[in-house]
C-alpha cells in the first residue's frame, strides 16, 4: 500500500498552477500528486510477467482530452505503480480465477508528466519532447532509479508522444 508522501506529495492543481508548470522541469523533479487515486485510470491491472509485475496507471483529467492519433496535452501527468506479482510457493506466479496475475506489495511509484520546456537538461540523444520523468519508493523516499533507462525505454515510443500502450488506450476508450 502506498504510504503518503509529506514532504512530495501536491494537489494537481498545486502542481501544474504552483510554480512548476511556469518553470521549466527535469527528472526526478515532479512531485507525486496528492489526488491521482481519484484519477481515470490509463490502464488497469497491466499483465507484465516478464518483469514480474503488475501495473497500475492513473492520468489526470487533462490527459483524457487526448484524441487517437495526436499527442497528449501540456499539462498531462501519469502515475504509474508498480506492484510485485504473487508468487506461489512453487515459485510460479499466481493468478486469479480471471486468470490475471494477482498483485503483492507495492514497489515503486512513476511519475511522467508533460509541460513546455520540461526536460531540456536531459542528454539531447535522450529527449522525449517535454516530458520527464520520477520515481518513489513505497515510503515516499525518492527512487534509486536511473531515470535515463525511463527515458531509453519510452524514446522508441517517439510517434506516439513517448507514452507505451498508447494504442491500447485509445482501442479501449472507443
Amino acid at each position: 500500500m502506498l504510504r503518503t508522501f509529506p514532504a512530495l506529495l501536491l494537489s494537481a492543481a498545486a502542481l501544474l498552477a504552483g510554480g512548476c508548470a511556469t518553470r521549466p522541469i527535469n527528472d526526478g523533479e515532479l512531485a507525486v500528486p496528492a489526488d491521482y487515486k481519484s484519477w481515470p485510470k490509463f490502464l488497469s491491472a497491466v499483465q507484465r510477467p516478464d518483469a514480474k509485475q503488475v501495473r497500475e496507471i492513473y492520468m489526470n483529467p487533462a490527459a483524457t482530452q487526448a484524441k487517437a492519433g495526436g499527442p497528449f496535452p501540456d499539462g498531462t501527468l501519469f502515475v504509474m505503480e508498480n506492484y510485485a506479482a504473487l508468487e506461489s510457493t512453487d515459485g510460479k506466479l499466481a493468478t486469479g480465477a480471471d486468470g490475471k496475475l494477482v498483485k503483492a506489495d507495492l514497489l515503486r511509484v512513476f511519475v511522467m508528466g508533460k509541460n513546455p520546456g520540461w526536460g531540456q537538461g536531459a542528454p539531447e540523444a535522450l529527449r522525449n519532447g517535454s516530458w520527464v520523468y520520477a520515481s518513489y519508493l513505497p515510503s515516499g523516499e525518492k527512487g534509486p532509479d536511473d531515470l535515463a533507462t525511463c527515458r531509453a525505454c519510452h524514446l522508441p515510443q517517439a510517434g506516439k508522444d513517448f507514452v507505451h500502450r498508447y494504442d491500447e488506450y485509445f482501442a479501449q476508450k472507443k
